[in-house]
Formats: C-alpha cells, structure tokens, sequence
C-alpha cells in the first residue's frame, strides 16, 4: 500500500452509524466491529474513489491541520487485513 491506493470497502462488510452503539461500525455476516471515532471519520472517506493521499488531506482539514498520516496508513493497513477494505 501506498498514498496511491485507492481504498474500497469489500463488497463482504457493510459500513454504516449503529443508532443504537452510538458509534459507527463495521457489519458483515457473523457479526459487528464498533469502529472508534477516528476510525469512523477514516471509513466515511473510503469511498473507492479517493486515494489515501487524499483521505489523508481530507481528514487533516477536518482536524484542523492535524498530523494525520501515520494513523490513517496504520488504520488502512489494518482495515485490509481484516478485510474490510480491498486497495486498487
């Protein structure tokens, strides 16, 4: 993976707010992951369109220039490995 990569929610999972966690999460067929709020911020910006080079930009704008980078490359590598999203 690299700032180029393209993030796209795997068509096995399901991303969306849980009224009743208060939180947004992580759906697939044998169960729910509750993501935290950072996480959360981080899956809203994987649309399969932006790249992380992007994601990053947005989410840094969002947080008042805040250093972003680093958790956002770890959540999208952990994101992928637990196969919730797939890089093109």
């Amino acid at each position: 993976m690299n700032t180029e990569s393209i993030p796209a929610l795997s068509p096995l999972f399901r991303f969306q707010w849980e009224e009743a966690q208060q939180c947004h999460v992580v759906l697939y067929p044998e169960g729910m992951v509750k993501l935290s709020p950072s996480a959360g911020e981080i899956m809203k910006q994987v649309n399969g369109e932006a790249n992380v080079a992007t994601i990053i930009q947005t989410l840094s704008e969002l947080f008042d220039g805040a250093d972003v980078g680093d958790d956002v490359m770890a959540f999208i590598k952990e994101a992928e490995g637990n196969g919730w999203i797939q890089l093109k």
